[in-house]
């Protein structure tokens, strides 16, 4: 809703100004950068529950203050929600996977992960769908009061979350620099860790590369309407729902690094696939079976980190990791209009695929590892 409402607000009131449009991107991916490994490390010196209530809590105050700021005329605020809400999530996001880490039998966790990203994938289909609604129906104003009652709300769920672990969270004397190098030591002393990072870094260039060039894909190969561009990303998020039920079900059979493994080389294919087509329904078809793969993908990153880290470091080596796939994204990202032009779309759409093959070469050396389970 969030994303949909501020998108449709900003776009009517720049009359679809390109910078202010790029700006709401920015607004999200920026954070991610600047706060991740500062909010993964703080994410494992505070307790995970409360840590979760309070940023909840925060944004809420924010998005009312957000709301507050309108009421005055004061428009370009509404940036705000997405900047403060984005750096909060920085602190929340790892504190939840130390939870999961703490409270989680081992042999629960890839099903509990395979139902989060279905859920996740609901939301993904349909939120963009009620943010529209809600915004149109009764305009931004409205549109920002949900956003927070939605985060108090989900701040009172969480009051339900069973007790913070007094152990996990004593006070070591250690200061915050000595904890952030310790988190970059422990990463690279871990081979897996290590190469699941290079495996990141090479995915997120290939996928920066492309994710602006959807458009031009309809547009160009395709020849249809822009407005064409929903219906691949709703085949995409009909797939993405899809596999995660199929992950959910199978759960136990297969592990994280080969579910990673198999959603990369899938997706590999998909795009230089997609690059090559000029039918409709064949890249239809493609997209959809890249929404199938996608939480392999996310499911597999997740319990690599989860199985692989100590409960201590869950925050920084989540703060350490994600960040070089949405680094490499928005370096990519960047230069993909510039690219596109001094190349071709199909250049792009193979490069990118040759990429991730090159992220998935660095997880070939870990298919055939034992599953180490890291202690809660």
């Amino acid at each position: 809703m969030r994303n949909f409402a501020v998108l449709l607000y900003v776009m009517e009131r720049t009359n679809g100004n390109a910078l202010a449009i790029s700006m709401i991107s920015v607004a999200e991916f920026a954070p991610m950068f600047i706060f991740s490994f500062i909010g993964g490390t703080f994410a494992d010196r505070w307790r995970p529950k409360r840590t979760m209530i309070w940023c909840d809590a925060l944004s809420a105050v924010s998005v009312f203050a957000v709301l507050i700021t309108l009421v005055l005329g004061t428009w370009k605020a509404v940036f705000f929600t997405t900047i403060i809400s984005a750096i909060l999530s920085q602190f929340s996001q790892p504190s939840g996977m130390k939870l999961i880490k703490e409270h989680l039998p081992v042999e629960q966790m890839q099903a509990v992960m395979s139902i989060y990203q279905t859920i996740y994938t609901v939301f993904m289909i349909f939120g963009p769908i009620l943010g529209t609604f809600v915004y149109q129906k009764f305009g931004i104003m409205v549109s920002i009061a949900v956003m927070g009652i939605a985060f108090l709300l989900s701040a009172g769920t969480l009051t339900f979350l069973p007790p913070d672990r007094l152990n996990v969270v004593e006070k070591l004397g250690t200061t915050l620099r000595q904890e952030m190098v310790a988190g970059v030591r422990y990463v690279l002393g871990k081979k897996i860790l290590t190469l699941l990072g290079l495996c990141f870094l090479a995915a997120g260039l290939g996928g920066g590369l492309v994710q602006p060039l959807g458009i031009f894909l309809v547009t160009e190969r395709l020849g249809l309407p822009k407005e064409s561009l929903q219906w691949l990303m709703t085949f995409s998020g009909v797939g993405m729902f899809l596999g995660g039920v199929m992950v959910m079900i199978s759960a136990k059979a297969i592990s994280p690094q080969k579910l990673l493994a198999f959603g990369m080389f899938i997706s590999a294919i998909g795009i230089a696939i997609c690059g090559l087509s000029t039918t409709p329904w064949l890249t239809y078809l493609v997209y959809l079976m890249m929404g199938l793969v996608m939480p392999c993908i996310m499911i597999g990153i997740n319990l690599m980190i989860l199985q692989n880290s100590d409960s201590q470091f869950i925050g920084r080596v989540n703060g350490i990791l994600m960040p070089m796939y949405t680094g490499a994204m928005v370096v990519t990202m960047s230069v993909s209009g510039l690219l596109k032009e001094a190349f071709s779309l199909v250049a792009m759409y193979e490069a990118a695929g040759v990429l991730y093959i090159i992220g998935l070469l660095f997880l070939l050396p870990l298919l055939n590892m034992p599953k180490i389970i890291t202690e809660t």
